[in-house]
């Protein structure tokens, strides 16, 4: 199973996550590639971290959106959307590049990852970017409108669930301003044994949730995200579980 986690992403020079820690416990890093946080060093400071403990690298694409850290969404029309993806996805490349890795997979963020779960017009601009700059995997919500207009740019989809946010019972995640949209620490790495073992999550109403993924993704800027990470890990190793990159 792989375990991904959002990194790199810098505010004003200053970082929200403990990115080094949180390297050498996870298998795919999605950068931010600074369109809602991060610049040219933190991506650059991501790419050699991913090199020295062998993490794949992923583009953390977003809105451009730094004000509100891309979790607002936007009217954005389609053409301009297509090329601030692209732009994102070069510009990321070209660092990992010169740190000796490449990006290998797509992850959009926020309001972009929320809005083309749902909009089929706004998921198939998004796949039309990847394919278009990279024709790489795209990372996001199973059963989702951005599932289906990656298929249909002949895009491989990386299904991916959150261990450390609610779902709702239509298996969305509950919205980050909601009651239950953060699960208890102590409960993570058990949701996560669960996804895995049993391919189902109890939503934050009780109901069961069947999910179907590739890849479990444990938020950085969540307080106490490094133990997270780390107790997902050790939890789903002793289950015979082992940790390793869907996107290779």
């Amino acid at each position: 199973m792989d375990l991904n986690c959002d990194l790199g992403e810098t505010v004003d020079g200053q970082p929200t996550a403990d990115d080094a820690a949180m390297f050498a416990h996870i298998s795919s890093a999605n950068v931010a590639c600074g369109f809602h946080a991060g610049d040219a060093d933190s991506m650059r400071r991501s790419c050699e971290l991913a090199v020295r403990h062998n993490v794949v690298v992923g583009a953390h694409v977003s809105y451009r959106d730094r004000e509100n850290f891309g979790r607002v969404d936007s009217e954005i029309d389609r053409a301009t959307l297509v090329s601030h993806v692209v732009e994102q996805i070069e510009t990321l490349n070209t660092i990992a590049d010169a740190a000796g890795t490449a990006v290998r997979y797509v992850k959009p963020h926020g309001a972009l990852y929320n809005r083309i779960a749902r909009d089929p017009e706004r998921a198939d601009a998004v796949a039309e970017a990847v394919a278009r700059s990279c024709a790489l995997p795209i990372m996001g919500l199973p059963d989702s409108r951005i599932a289906d207009a990656a298929s249909a740019h002949g895009l491989r989809f990386i299904r991916e669930a959150f261990v450390d946010r609610g779902y709702r019972a239509d298996g969305t995640l509950v919205p980050r301003n909601d009651p239950g949209a953060l699960l208890a620490p102590d409960a993570v790495a058990e949701r996560a044994v669960a996804i895995v073992a049993e391919h189902e999550v109890i939503a934050a109403t009780g109901e069961r949730v069947r999910l179907d993924v590739d890849s479990l993704c444990v938020h950085g800027d969540t307080p106490g995200a490094v133990q997270m990470a780390a107790d997902v890990r050790a939890a789903l190793e002793r289950d015979g579980i082992a940790i390793e990159a869907v996107s290779l």
